[in-house]
């Protein structure tokens, strides 16, 4: 709208009888207060609603592609989680430790590292599996030690190593001292694990 027709509107709007143009500007400002609450009530939450139906539907697409990229591998998985299952300690408590206890003798043999103590102790955590904690020191040369964790680490029984601590025993270096803290797991316990 340009200038000389803003004009002509303006006088138009002085030359109305006051009633007619009080219900021009009631009808104008009820327009304008229909398109603000529009606006508000409709627009502003449909807004939200569809940038929320956005955001869920990349959510679903990706764990759409993550199930069926985990279909895809569901061979896999189930042969590593039978593995798992044979090689987890048998699920008698004292045949768990007999076991335990008969791996590290193994594999002490095995590196030629002498063991001073391994102090089991259960950790129950689920109804359906509990782990058997063993603190281990030993202390040999650091080639025998590093044959040790390498035993540990190959064994196919379900062994974890959670901390090794090394210290030298003399001021050469070449008698070190392990401590080692290994777990294991037994699923579907029969006995009662005492905490």
């Amino acid at each position: 709208m340009n200038l000389k027709n803003f004009s002509n509107w303006q006088d138009g709007l002085r030359d109305m009888d006051p009633p007619a143009r009080q219900r021009l500007l009631l009808i104008i400002t009820g327009i304008v207060v229909g398109i603000w609450a529009g606006n508000r009530l409709v627009l502003a939450p449909l807004g939200k609603m569809w940038d929320a139906r956005a955001e869920r539907i990349v959510k679903l697409r990706k764990q759409l592609v993550n199930g069926e990229q985990l279909l895809q591998r569901e061979a896999s998985v189930r042969d590593r989680w039978q593995q798992m299952k044979t090689n987890a300690l048998p699920s008698s408590v004292s045949q768990a430790e007999g076991k335990m206890l008969g791996a590290f003798d193994r594999w002490s043999r095995d590196s030629q590292i002498s063991v001073t103590s391994v102090k089991p102790q259960w950790k129950r955590n689920a109804d359906d599996y509990a782990s058997l904690e063993c603190r281990v020191d030993a202390s040999g040369s650091l080639s025998a030690i590093t044959r040790f964790l390498f035993e540990i680490e190959q064994d196919p029984l379900g062994m974890k190593v959670d901390v090794v601590e090394l210290s030298s025993r003399d001021t050469t270096g070449a008698q070190l001292s392990l401590g080692l803290q290994v777990s294991g797991l037994i699923l579907n316990p029969t006995d009662r694990v005492s905490p």
